[in-house]
């Protein structure tokens, strides 16, 4: 049985929306000898908690979107975004074009995308947590290679979130000469 506090520490990293949380907390669960499925399913909880808190700010912000225009204004350039995240996939609003959208954004996006296309809270979770664990599995199995290459847990977590960072700017710069 795995150290209460151990688990803890991992999920808490793994809660943080953006930056370093993942390759953290990946690391974090090495050092404290937790193995790969545990990770796994320690991010899987983060994105169920994400799951149960973020649904209802979303629908708040739908419901009241209207009527405050700052919340109009920006339900109206998540229009857009979504649009253009679509036309990305191909105009595809299908489950796997969604979960690859969920992929390359984050599992809020990926959810706020599979409602626009009518999926519900359990189909549209289903779709969001589906891409960001196969984000979470690539990322954490290339932290661990280049941990167990480099050896320096810090270097590794630079280099990984430079990375995390630079790609996602080189497709898009690539895309958009198309």
């Amino acid at each position: 049985m795995h150290n209460f506090k151990n688990l803890w520490d991992v999920l808490l990293l793994f809660l943080i929306p953006i930056g370093g949380g993942i390759p953290g907390g990946v690391l974090l669960a090495k050092s404290r000898g937790l193995e790969w499925p545990i990770m796994m399913l320690l991010y899987l909880i983060s994105d169920l908690i994400l799951a149960i808190t973020f649904e209802p700010i979303m629908h708040l912000l739908i419901k009241h979107g209207k009527k405050i225009q700052f919340l109009a204004r920006m339900g109206e350039i998540m229009k857009m975004m979504t649009k253009k995240t679509i036309q990305q996939y191909g105009n595809s609003t299908g489950v796997l074009a969604l979960i690859m959208i969920a992929f390359g954004a984050d599992p809020m996006s990926g959810r706020a995308i599979a409602l626009a296309a009518g999926h519900g809270f359990f189909g549209g979770w289903f779709i969001a947590i589906a891409g960001d664990m196969l984000y979470f599995t690539l990322l954490m199995a290339s932290t661990l290679w280049l941990k167990s290459v480099i050896g320096n847990a810090t270097i590794t977590m630079i280099i990984i979130f430079a990375i995390m960072m630079i790609i996602p700017q080189i497709f898009r710069r690539l895309s958009s000469k198309k």
